[in-house]
């Protein structure tokens, strides 16, 4: 067992952890936040998409013991804490880009990370950032209509 000390969403967490432990469970588990899914446990579907220092990373590639001293942010803090939610969140609202939900956390985070650091993408960045995330109910045109949405929201904004 090793302690560990991890800021998620801006809320110290500090726990004994086995060393195999992944982030994932661990931001389930031990922190209660169940909006990070876990879909296929080898970092190919993107469900489990978080930020760690600002990057997005797979958390069920990491260890949780990776994480310690470093800050993870959860779907559940892009909302505002009046509860107002995202540009990205209300895109994928408006655009109806979600069906069933489950890999919408995961694309959610992706899509902040990428518009943080592209502002400006194109229709082709687009698709290339969203190429690590996969959904089995929409066929796509809803998630990359809410990619777009979001993308001109924040050039507007």
């Amino acid at each position: 067992m090793r302690e560990v000390a991890v800021q998620v969403n801006g809320r110290r967490r500090e726990a004994m952890v086995e060393p195999r432990l992944t982030l994932a469970d661990f931001i389930r588990h031990q922190c209660g936040l169940t909006g990070t899914h876990l879909g296929c446990e080898h970092g190919v579907c993107g469900a489990c998409t978080v930020l760690v220092d600002g990057a997005a990373v797979r958390a069920c590639l990491m260890f949780a013991v990776q994480a310690d001293g470093r800050e993870v942010t959860t779907v559940e803090a892009l909302a505002g804490p009046d509860g107002a939610l995202s540009v990205v969140q209300e895109a994928f609202r408006d655009a109806h880009g979600l069906q069933c939900g489950f890999c919408t956390p995961g694309f959610v985070i992706s899509l902040t990370a990428f518009l943080r650091d592209h502002p400006d993408p194109t229709d082709d960045d687009l698709r290339s950032a969203l190429s690590g995330n996969l959904c089995r109910c929409t066929g796509y045109q809803g998630i990359l209509n809410a990619a777009r949405l979001a993308a001109n929201a924040g050039r507007n904004a």
